[in-house]
């Protein structure tokens, strides 16, 4: 399947917030985030994609009928380089899980922002883990670290 990566912009701000929804929901049976009084799960920085330089979202749409098959919400917030880029959420809606959609992905965005990177599987989620691992192996040939739970690599 075909894809591309779409910016998005303030005025589709509810739709990127409905999918990351489905994505914290489903992180939960992990990282014990909970839902508030009005059912929802709460995101600090939300609003930041928005508003900040250092921050941005696209969606993953197929190409040939702008359907959209995920997510992608990039930062410059860094645990362990002084700067760089991280990964902070990125989902495929599961149907679209087994096209490798998600690597292809992964590596647009990779290349998109050259330098430090750090990207932290969703907690104790062996499945995320695995395919960050697989990922990033794969794109810098096995050049990168792992530990306290973060990848990290340079690809200048």
């Amino acid at each position: 399947m075909e894809y591309f990566l779409d910016k998005v912009d303030i005025k589709n701000k509810d739709i990127l917030y409905r999918l990351l929804q489905y994505s914290l929901f489903e992180e939960s049976l992990n990282d014990g985030n909970e839902m508030n009084s009005n059912a929802i799960f709460e995101y600090k920085y939300f609003d930041r994609y928005f508003t900040d330089a250092d921050r941005v979202a696209y969606f993953i749409r197929a190409k040939n009928d702008n359907k959209l098959l995920g997510f992608v919400m990039i930062n410059t917030y860094m645990q362990k380089y002084e700067n760089g880029h991280s990964i902070a959420e990125f989902m495929v809606i599961p149907k679209y899980r087994k096209n490798k959609i998600g690597k292809r992905v992964a590596f647009e965005c990779f290349d998109m922002h050259r330098g430090n990177w750090e990207v932290s599987p969703s907690l104790g989620s062996k499945s995320a883990y695995s395919f960050w691992n697989n990922v990033i192996n794969e794109y810098t040939n096995n050049n990168n670290k792992y530990e306290d739970r973060i990848f990290m690599f340079n690809n200048q």
